[in-house]
């Protein structure tokens, strides 16, 4: 259907995506029914259904006992703990986030967290802390066309349980420290181009003193949004003082603000039911006592704040140990609505348990690291509404954590926490698709798949439209036919 086509009564397309926005029709979607398409989640934890996008199969065991992936696809550990990096100091240990950037020579560049504290076997040893009793940091990985790895390093050090952090728009990553004392708990940008310089020791005090985990920035404002692995935790929003989105920017400063919800009373998220959605209100804080000042306002109380993703207009984040049954939500936010929902609770540990890390796939998947009990999979959401697991770690006791997709697409890296390895994983994955991508962000909440008629369902394979999005505008009284 072309973008300016009008619809028989007097509403195109652009203009009701335009008018309702991505909120309305994650809202509209949210309210559709539960018909399912195909999900379905089978007793053994590692096991799939294929249906088009919804997977690639059952788990093939690995002989090596380490990690199990779908038919067709193969690993290459290509980093250990304790292994020896390029100027022959130890690699570290406690491998976390990370993010792959394009590099020189058709090569990728990994930048790793190392989630340690102030002691550690493998601590990050630079030469250039932010304070030298501290063992974290980052070091970065540079990859080759054949995924060997041909140069590794430190690029910051001194910091303590840097867990998880967000890439940026213009090519640099920004590192969070999970703790909060008198001197850390703070944001720092690295450059993996200029490692260990001043930039990687200088904290962004104004994005918040707390337990940080992750943080995700909208290219088209440059606000960052942040979430905080606490108990209770809230959910940060910072907008810069300079929104050139340029290395450095962020430390021209900005303000600091708490997302609250003053159509109810009860600030807990506990009582959110999945499709649910409601308007934000941000409420400046203090960020030295960010914390303080949102329960003082009474702003919205999750239970534990992990991942953070920011695609297609949407942020994505997870809360680990909620919902009715402990096992974790996933949340999207919506600024060009500025509407927060409910998108997918975990109901069962056969479906997800204890969500961590997050990233959407280059065809528009989102992907989940659990950091549950036993064995931890990385698992899909589908727009459609199918749940599948792509991958499960055989080493118990030792979370997934990191998943990156590098430029191109073709290769998957993902991190084994302890002891440290760093995975090229590589297969028959799905092609980019950003329409796709897009399509995420106005899904309805997974488990509750558009209900549509066949009339409606052949008129959108006429005017080229898919289902989801015929869904909403049937459901906004679009007569599509």
């Amino acid at each position: 259907m072309d973008t300016n086509q009008t619809t028989k009564n007097g509403l195109n397309r652009r203009d009701f995506l335009k008018a309702g926005g991505m909120g309305t029709l994650a809202l509209t979607l949210g309210s559709t029914g539960v018909l399912t398409l195909g999900s379905k989640v089978l007793a053994d934890k590692t096991e799939n259904t294929v249906s088009g996008f919804g997977g690639y199969g059952p788990l093939v065991p690995d002989p090596n006992g380490i990690l199990d992936l779908p038919k067709g696809f193969q690993y290459k550990i290509i980093s250990k703990e304790g292994e020896r990096m390029t100027d022959g100091s130890k690699i570290p240990g406690a491998f976390d986030g990370m993010a792959a950037f394009e590099g020189p020579n058709d090569t990728t560049i990994l930048v790793r967290n190392h989630e340690l504290g102030t002691s550690a076997k493998h601590p990050v040893v630079g030469k250039n802390p932010y304070d030298p009793l501290a063992a974290g940091g980052t070091t970065a990985l540079v990859v080759d066309v054949n995924r060997d790895v041909i140069k590794e390093y430190v690029t910051s050090s001194g910091t303590i349980r840097n867990c998880a952090g967000g890439a940026t728009p213009w090519g640099t990553w920004l590192t969070c420290e999970e703790t909060r004392s008198a001197t850390h708990g703070y944001v720092f940008e690295v450059d993996p181009a200029q490692p260990e310089n001043e930039l990687s020791r200088t904290p962004i005090k104004e994005m918040g003193r707390f337990s940080h985990e992750a943080c995700a920035i909208d290219p088209s404002t440059g606000y960052v949004y942040l979430t905080e692995d606490a108990s209770p935790s809230y959910l940060y929003r910072f907008i810069p003082n300079d929104t050139s989105q340029t290395v450095g920017s962020l430390h021209k400063g900005g303000k600091l603000y708490a997302a609250a919800i003053e159509a109810v009373t009860d600030p807990s998220a506990s009582t959110f039911k999945t499709g649910q959605t409601f308007q934000i209100v941000w409420k400046e804080v203090n960020p030295h006592l960010c914390r303080e000042d949102a329960k003082a306002q009474n702003c919205i109380e999750f239970s534990r704040l992990e991942g953070a993703f920011f695609q297609s207009g949407v942020f994505w984040f997870d809360d680990t140990s909620a919902g009715e049954k402990k096992l974790g939500r996933v949340y999207r936010y919506i600024p060009h609505t500025n509407t927060l929902e409910l998108f997918y609770e975990g109901n069962d540990a056969k479906d997800m348990e204890y969500p961590d890390n997050i990233c959407m796939t280059p065809w528009g998947d989102l992907w989940i690291a659990e950091d549950g009990s036993g064995q931890d999979r990385l698992l899909g959401i589908t727009p459609e509404g199918n749940v599948y697991v792509f991958a499960a770690n055989r080493l118990s006791d030792s979370e997934l954590a990191g998943p990156t997709f590098s430029p191109d697409g073709n290769t998957l890296f993902l991190n084994i926490q302890d002891p440290g390895k760093t995975f090229a994983i590589w297969g028959p994955f799905e092609r980019r698709n950003s329409a796709r991508a897009r399509e995420m962000s106005y899904a309805a909440p997974a488990k509750l798949a558009p209900q549509v008629s066949e009339k409606v369902a052949k008129a959108a394979e006429a005017q080229g439209m898919s289902i989801l999005e015929a869904a909403a505008f049937s459901r906004a009284g679009v007569d599509i036919g």
